[in-house]
């Protein structure tokens, strides 16, 4: 079973036991929940769309922060003096997924009319005079 999650603009193929790491997470707890935008189950079975995932969750535990590798950026225009150095390096949270749960799907259904209904309708055919 994997699932496809949404978190810090991307996309990422999560299954049960993983450990990556997405964006920077502010003010998380221990376990944060993600809402899937696709899950493959162990029949293979493809599950995507609100009506299918309306109560599906991704379940991860954090691990802990880290950082990304130091970018560095020089800009340079000739014959003006002009130079510039910037520096970037991104914040990362480790999470590691622990279950992917599809939850209960409710499916609608027509409702059927009740027996009392169905007797005012046919009293509702005689004639009144």
């Amino acid at each position: 079973m994997y699932a496809i999650i949404r978190t810090g603009g991307k996309q990422a193929k999560v299954r049960p036991g993983d450990v990556i790491d997405v964006e920077l997470l502010k003010g998380a707890s221990e376990e944060v929940e993600f809402e899937p935008l696709l899950v493959v189950d162990e029949a293979g079975k493809t599950h995507a769309g609100r009506d299918a995932l309306g109560e599906a969750k991704v379940t991860a535990k954090i691990v802990g922060d880290s950082k990304g590798p130091k970018i560095d950026l020089y800009t340079y225009k000739s014959k003006s003096g002009n130079r510039r150095h910037i520096g970037h390096r991104q914040h990362y949270t480790t999470i590691e997924v622990t279950a992917i749960d599809l939850g209960t799907a409710k499916k609608k259904t027509p409702a059927k009319p009740a027996a009392s209904d169905a007797a005012a309708d046919n009293g509702a055919d005689t004639e009144e005079t």
